[in-house]
């Protein structure tokens, strides 16, 4: 697996250079007095939010981040050179967290957004600027401030407008590769879906809207059970749920029963995404003898108000309303100002 969504690093900042205790001495001039140069200070630890990366991949094999220091102050009144900041790259989505307090620092929801985590030191006085009327040869310098330095845990939580949930093998892997470029693996055994997908659905003449395809979840996932809460945490952002029901005969599955456990799941994980919109597919609808099944539950989550479409992700029947359907709700959730 070579998405990565959890890592947890140590950030220091530069420490400041220290100053310079240094008196001139040149040729006819006895008494040249202090010319210490101050010490540089260090760099400052910087988080930016790049759209390119995907993943926390990088922080899994390195672990310890430091900026640079400043350098020492010197003779001739010289300064110690700054030390140059460290930009630290991260996802878009990348909940930077205090490792020991578990606190969220800053949640990196914009591309180009920068977080400044840890301060530099200040770099230390040189004797001259001590120099006074009544003390005009100090021999002392202040030495440089360390820099702060933090253990960090970086949480990557996918940005998506739409969200497909399910059990395993309910087909929200066909539906996303149906619906989009996306390629994720697809298999007749559960939990085929080991790392959350991405993929952007044309919607509209000119935009599309970005769909994630959700690991399965069974009973008991938000205690951990299956892939539980390793990917739960990436359906918080969305918008709006596309929940898949597999109405195959061959699953022995009971829908109504599925789609309560997945609720609950969500409820006990986040009680905010029991409250998240939701669009039901009734997948599979392309098999032989599932046609009375699907008009009962059509007519029992409208009953429900809850809109319903049968489909079949795999030949694309009933894909386009639901895709329709989806996008327009996407575009009045965002103009009504709904957050991910």
């Amino acid at each position: 697996m070579r998405f990565i969504d959890e890592a947890k690093i140590h950030v220091k900042a530069g420490d400041g250079g220290r100053g310079c205790v240094s008196f001139r001495r040149e040729k006819y001039v006895p008494k040249g007095g202090p010319d210490g140069g101050n010490g540089g200070r260090g760099g400052d630890v910087i988080f930016v939010a790049d759209p390119r990366l995907s993943s926390l991949l990088d922080f899994r094999y390195r672990r310890e981040y430091s900026a640079e220091r400043g350098g020492h102050g010197m003779g001739s009144l010289c300064s110690g050179k700054d030390g140059m900041d460290l930009m630290i790259k991260v996802p878009v989505g990348t909940v930077i967290k205090d490792a020991e307090t578990g606190e969220a620092l800053v949640d990196m929801t914009e591309g180009g957004q920068e977080y400044l985590c840890c301060k530099s030191g200040r770099g230390g006085k040189g004797n001259a600027h001590f120099a006074t009327s009544t003390h005009q040869t100090p021999r002392f310098a202040q030495p440089g401030e360390p820099g702060q330095e933090k253990g960090l845990k970086l949480e990557l939580k996918l940005l998506a407008d739409v969200g497909i949930i399910g059990f395993p093998n309910a087909g929200k892997s066909t539906l996303i590769a149906h619906i989009s470029a996306a390629k994720p693996k697809i298999a007749d055994y559960p939990f085929t879906t080991l790392v959350p997908n991405l993929g952007v659905v044309k919607f509209g003449e000119f935009g599309g809207i970005v769909v994630a395809d959700i690991p399965g979840l069974i009973e008991g996932a938000h205690e951990g059970k299956g892939l539980g809460t390793l990917f739960l945490k990436h359906i918080e952002r969305t918008r709006l749920f596309i929940h898949m029901l597999d109405l195959s005969p061959l699953s022995r599955r009971d829908p109504v029963e599925d789609y309560r456990i997945v609720n609950n799941e969500l409820e006990k994980f986040n009680p905010e995404l029991a409250k998240r919109p939701q669009v039901i597919a009734l997948n599979k609808v392309d098999i032989t003898g599932v046609e009375e099944k699907a008009e009962e539950l059509l007519q029992l989550f409208n009953g429900l108000g809850i809109k319903v479409f049968p489909v079949s992700a795999a030949t694309g029947k009933g894909l386009k309303d639901l895709v329709n359907y989806v996008g327009t709700e996407v575009e009045r959730l965002k103009a009504e100002g709904s957050k991910i």
